[in-house]
């Protein structure tokens, strides 16, 4: 057995770097408190009993209408997306957030005001939660493992909103208000570590913009300028790890755009180029791990879209395919419970 000698003499096993940070993961060896430190910081220790993070993707728009269909991936994995269940009804252009077991949906097309729930570890139909401060579309959401926030969006009058509303994930029940966005806004995305809610990108009403804004999640307020995305653009799509968000996709008012930006979550700044998917398309949605970003679906020159692609957040390249969708969709809600912010 191969060995290596360690602090104050001892003879111990070689230890192993982790394959995976959940049960189908392996870190073989014995392993001093520093160095499985370092590898639980990363995300990457393996968690006896947790099962793969899931992806979930609701509703949207298909050929030739609206979906109520919810699907999931299995983030770690590669492969074609399942069947989930249903939604309450047909809808697009929903939020999305989770906590480590629920999956949360709120708004959507008519506008509507209803928050539905699924329970992530187990498929079937989605359940009402609660209702949102007024009927609304087109919010950006984000969430820690207790609390969900909703930002900006379009209202019944069809006017843009800078309201952000918050939930408790584990307490069915109406939406609170939260704070203000610095502007008004709406077709943009958000993420989060477990202290920070991230909005980036969307419309103001007149004009694509690139801002980033923030918040602290367990707090209330209103929400601080971050930074810059590297392009103006809407309809993107955004996940993170703990230290990492992402945003992806987009339209430009020129083009689809196949950009993914990065930013560093506890501090402020600009986003810097990550790489590109696999194909540029907007209205496109997203899921986490806290190693992977996978973006789903979106339109791309009036085409919708089944294409699933990932990257490894931590480094920085262009997707790669991780499957497809059941079929075509744009407009989806995505979350995870596996997201950054959790």
């Amino acid at each position: 057995m191969a060995t290596s000698s360690w602090n104050a003499g001892i003879i111990r096993p070689v230890a192993v770097a982790p394959a995976g940070p959940f049960e189908t993961g392996a870190a073989p060896g014995v392993w001093t408190l520093d160095q499985a430190t370092f590898w639980i910081q990363q995300g990457l220790w393996p968690t006896a009993g947790n099962a793969a993070p899931i992806g979930v993707f609701a509703g949207g728009s298909t050929t030739p209408g609206l979906t109520n269909v919810i699907q999931y991936i299995t983030i770690p994995t590669t492969g074609n997306s399942i069947d989930f269940g249903d939604l309450i009804t047909a809808v697009e252009q929903q939020a999305g957030c989770a906590s480590s077991t629920r999956g949360i949906f709120s708004g959507g097309t008519g506008p509507n005001n209803v928050i539905q729930y699924v329970t992530i570890a187990t498929t079937g139909n989605a359940t009402d939660f609660g209702d949102l401060l007024e009927t609304i579309r087109l919010q950006a959401g984000c969430s820690s493992a207790t609390r969900g926030l909703f930002s900006g969006g379009r209202g019944g009058d069809d006017g843009y909103r800078n309201v952000i509303e918050y939930i408790t994930i584990a307490t069915a029940g109406n939406s609170t208000d939260f704070g203000d966005l610095l502007g008004v806004d709406a077709y943009g995305a958000g993420c989060a570590s477990p202290t920070r809610g991230l909005f980036g990108g969307g419309y103001n009403g007149s004009d694509r913009v690139n801002t980033i804004e923030y918040v602290t999640i367990a707090s209330l307020g209103n929400a601080t300028d971050f930074g810059d995305l590297t392009v103006v653009r809407y309809g993107l799509a955004s996940c993170s790890s703990a230290t990492r968000g992402l945003f992806g996709g987009g339209e430009t008012g020129v083009a689809n755009s196949n950009i993914i930006d990065y930013v560093t979550i506890a501090s402020t700044g600009n986003a810097i180029d990550f790489g590109d998917l696999t194909l540029g398309r907007y209205f496109v949605s997203a899921a986490s791990s806290s190693t992977r970003g996978v973006f789903a679906g979106g339109n791309n020159n009036a085409v919708y879209r089944n294409i699933i692609d990932y990257v490894t957040i931590a480094t920085t390249g262009d997707a790669i395919d991780f499957g497809d969708l059941i079929t075509g969709t744009w407009s989806m809600a995505g979350c995870s419970n596996g997201h950054g912010g959790i």
